[in-house]
């Protein structure tokens, strides 16, 4: 397996220190827009591993918005297999260098939706993916294989939920997605600052477009940003924490396989992080199109987003000021196997104190590089095969979550997965 990473930021960055630890590959290129971030992501892994395990990495430019370049980058070191590890904005256009160079395609975050113009809050209008799904003829066409939503969330919950399928219950009536954590953020003076963990950017665009929620007799609708609140208690010591519908990939990938009655996907954000993306709405600095602005050498075009983005620190910064942990899970109702009620909370929690002192990297980027890691070594394996358009609950949970769980001695990850069963309140 050759490997073409693109994107060098906080998750690309990780996916390589990860990948180091790995003999599964032949040959992984990391590759960025500053080509100075991919050849210091490859220096880490030569200081930490020895220049044995760094001599099969290089680093590459690339230009993640032309498909053509894409191509040209994978077609040059002969790769069989593109990480898509950049902003979902450029999903279009690696997706279809991928394709033109021949190679398989992973992603953790899919092609953008786009709100209904009239309806916005009941019904959809370009979902999630749809841009992706509709090419599936051309994947399969080619032999190719696509494995869409591969991250943590999706990715691991998508994991979870084909799990739960398979082993757990005999009908399902909710696949719920619940994501909490709690991370704090402190300057060097020690008072904490509003630094989000993730980007910006995504978070953003998953926050503010109208949420959408499955149901079996209604099929896919939305509802109000930060609709339906709920406290859930996560585990591992992070507790209690009010979450809200937030859009995301989950609830657009999970009914395409898997038999539910409803599918939604809840985000931990907290009360000031929602004000400040209300705010944001507000004055119009979530917009993507380009504003003018003048500046002493003449008209320029910003995205209000962009300077969002670039006034905020870097996520993949900020883990020397960050305490506590994040968790990642799925929240299972329905009838078990043995034809009772039950309730289960699948789950994953990263600690950052651990991440940083292992990896150097915070906890949420490391965990959300976690699992394409783990998904493209059962690919070389072929433990997973498939060609087309795919979501992880089209393959088995199981050898996916035994690497992921055994211990390093024995060749696997060290990530054991929980599962709580909860009782069911009546």
């Amino acid at each position: 397996m050759r490997i073409l990473l693109v994107g060098a930021g906080g998750v690309g960055n990780a996916i390589a220190k990860i990948a180091a630890r790995r003999t599964f590959f032949e040959k992984l290129v990391v590759s960025d827009y500053d080509i100075a971030r991919a050849q210091s992501t490859i220096s880490w892994i030569a200081a930490k591993h020895g220049v044995t395990v760094a001599s099969r990495f290089a680093a590459a430019r690339i230009d993640a918005s032309d498909p053509d370049d894409v191509a040209a980058v994978a077609r040059e070191h002969g790769v069989t297999h593109v990480m898509n590890a950049v902003e979902p904005k450029f999903v279009p256009t690696v997706f279809a260098g991928a394709l033109a160079a021949g190679a398989d395609y992973l992603d953790m975050a899919m092609s953008l939706s786009e709100p209904h113009h009239t309806y916005p809050h009941s019904q959809t209008g370009v979902k999630l993916g749809d841009d992706q799904f509709a090419q599936a003829p051309d994947w399969e066409t080619e032999g190719r294989l696509a494995l869409v939503g591969m991250g943590v969330e999706p990715g691991l919950s998508d994991v979870f939920a084909r799990y739960a399928a398979d082993h757990l219950f005999s009908e399902i009536d909710e696949l719920g997605t619940r994501d909490g954590a709690n991370l704090v953020v402190r300057d060097e003076a020690g008072n904490e600052i509003f630094a989000p963990s993730f980007s910006i950017w995504t978070t953003i665009e998953e926050c503010l477009n109208p949420p959408v929620v499955w149901e079996k007799d209604k099929g896919w609708f939305t509802t109000e940003p930060f609709s339906e609140p709920e406290v859930f208690v996560f585990p591992e010591g992070i507790g209690p924490v009010e979450c809200v519908n937030v859009e995301h990939e989950e609830v657009l990938l999970m009914p395409r396989w898997i038999d539910a009655k409803r599918v939604t996907f809840k985000y931990g954000l907290g009360n000031e992080f929602i004000g400040i993306l209300k705010t944001l709405h507000q004055l119009g600095l979530d917009k993507t199109e380009p504003l003018t602005v003048r500046s002493p050498n003449g008209p320029v075009q910003v995205a209000p987003r962009d300077v969002v983005a670039a006034g905020l620190p870097d996520p993949a910064s900020i883990g020397p000021l960050m305490t506590g942990k994040t968790c990642a899970g799925l929240w299972v109702t329905g009838v078990g196997n043995d034809g009772a009620r039950r309730e289960v909370y699948l789950y994953h929690v990263a600690d950052n104190e651990w991440t940083m002192t292992e990896y150097e990297s915070q906890c949420v980027v490391w965990q959300t590089a976690l699992n394409p890691v783990i998904a493209l070594e059962l690919l070389a394996a072929g433990t997973w095969t498939g060609r087309g358009v795919l979501g992880p609950e089209a393959f088995d949970a199981a050898p996916f979550l035994e690497l992921m769980s055994r211990p390093v001695a024995d060749g696997g990850y060290g990530q054991p997965f929980g599962l709580e069963d909860r009782l069911v309140t009546t």
